[in-house]
C-alpha cells in the first residue's frame, strides 16, 4: 500500500513564492510508482491541499488528514519545503513530533538554531568553526553609524537575522547606507544582523545522512554577476553557479569534511546545504546552513546530486524511508 506524502509549502514570510517553486522540484522528483504525493499550502491560517482535479480542500489539523469526497486522507509523512515561518524554525516540526508524524527535515531544536543565522553561527564557532565579525540588533534596538564602522568596517552587509533567498539584504558600502539598510531589514525580521564583508570564493555543499550511509554532494561554487548573491541571482539567472566547484581536491575534502561535521554538531536530519567563503590562504568561513534549501530543478541540491552522479528520485527516497 502506497504511503500518503504531503509536500508541504508556503509559508508566512516573503519567501513563499520560492517555496512552492519547491514543492513542484521536489513533487517532479519523488517516485509516485512508491507514494501518493499531495502539494500542501500553507499561509497563516490557511491550510490546503491542491487535489489532481486542481481543487483545493482544507487540511484537518487535528490530525493532519484531508477529505477527498467521502475518502478521509491521512499523511504518513510531511517533506516540508517553507523556506522560513513556520517549517524552517522548528514550530511546525513540533506540530508533526505531537501527531506522531515523521517529516523530511531537522527537528525542533536543530531548525530553531539555524533559523537564527547569528545564534547558529556562535553555537559553531565555539567548535571552532569560522566565521565573520558581526552584531545582532533586535527589534527596538538601533545602532550608531561609528559604531559599525569601527567595530564591523566597511563594506558590510546588513541582512535579517532569520529567513533567506537574500530578501533585506544590503551590501553597505558608506555610512549614509547604514541606517536605510538596518530598515530594510527589519522590515523582513524582528532581529538584524551586521556582518562584515569577507573577499573571496563563495562555495555551497549539501549533504544527507541516512542510518546506513552519509552523502555529502560536490562543492559549488558561486560566481555572482551582480555586487552580491542576491534575489536576482539566485532566482533570475545571474549568476554562474559551477559544480563541481574549480578548486583542489585538498579543499573540496576540507569543504566535505567540514560540512558533514556541521551537520553532526547541530543534529541535523535530511538534506542540508552550508554555503560558505573561502578567503585569502584558502581559509573557510561559514556563511550560513540551510536546512530546507531550495529544490526546484536548477537549485543547488539536485545539480549537486547530478555531479555526484546520482538519481534524485533514489535520494528522496532514502530521505522519506529513513524515518519509517
Amino acid at each position: 500500500m502506497k504511503r500518503n506524502i504531503a509536500i508541504v509549502a508556503g509559508g508566512d514570510t516573503s519567501e513563499i513564492v520560492v517555496s512552492l517553486r519547491s514543492a513542484q522540484g521536489i513533487y517532479s522528483f519523488i517516485d509516485k510508482e512508491k507514494y501518493n504525493l499531495y502539494i500542501v499550502e500553507m499561509e497563516g491560517r490557511r491550510w490546503e491541499v491542491q487535489l489532481p482535479d486542481g481543487n483545493k480542500v482544507p487540511v484537518d489539523r487535528n490530525d493532519f488528514s484531508f477529505t477527498n469526497g467521502t475518502e478521509k486522507v491521512v499523511f504518513d509523512f510531511a517533506y516540508i519545503t517553507i523556506h522560513g515561518t513556520p517549517g524552517e524554525d522548528g514550530r511546525l516540526q513540533g506540530y508533526f513530533d505531537m501527531l506522531r508524524i515523521p517529516y523530511s527535515c531537522c527537528g525542533v531544536l536543530a531548525a530553531a538554531i539555524t533559523y537564527d543565522k547569528f545564534a547558529c553561527n556562535q553555537y559553531l564557532k565555539a567548535f571552532g568553526v569560522r566565521i565573520a565579525e558581526s552584531l545582532l540588533l533586535r527589534q527596538g534596538q538601533s545602532v550608531s553609524d561609528e559604531d559599525v564602522i569601527e567595530k564591523i568596517g566597511l563594506p558590510c552587509f546588513i541582512k535579517p537575522s532569520l529567513g533567506g533567498s537574500s530578501f533585506g539584504v544590503t551590501k553597505v558600502k558608506t555610512k549614509e547606507q547604514i541606517q536605510p539598510a538596518v530598515v530594510k531589514a527589519f522590515g523582513e525580521a524582528e532581529e538584524v544582523i551586521v556582518e562584515a564583508f569577507m573577499e573571496g570564493t563563495e562555495l555551497t555543499c549539501g549533504c544527507y545522512k541516512t542510518k546506513e550511509k552519509s552523502v555529502v554532494f560536490p562543492p559549488t561554487e558561486v560566481v555572482t554577476h551582480n555586487e552580491f548573491f542576491d534575489y536576482d541571482a539566485k532566482y533570475n539567472g545571474q549568476v554562474d553557479e559551477i559544480t563541481p566547484a574549480r578548486i583542489s581536491p585538498e579543499l573540496t575534502g576540507r569543504v566535505q569534511k567540514l560540512t558533514s561535521a556541521i551537520y553532526d554538531i547541530l543534529g541535523c536530519s535530511g538534506i542540508i546545504r552550508v554555503d560558505y567563503i573561502v578567503t585569502a590562504g584558502e581559509k573557510l568561513n561559514l556563511l550560513e546552513v540551510n536546512t530546507t534549501p531550495g529544490m526546484t530543478a536548477t537549485s543547488f541540491i539536485p545539480q549537486q546530486v547530478r555531479a555526484a552522479g546520482l538519481d534524485i528520485k533514489d535520494v528522496m527516497t532514502d530521505i522519506i524511508e529513513n524515518k519509517f
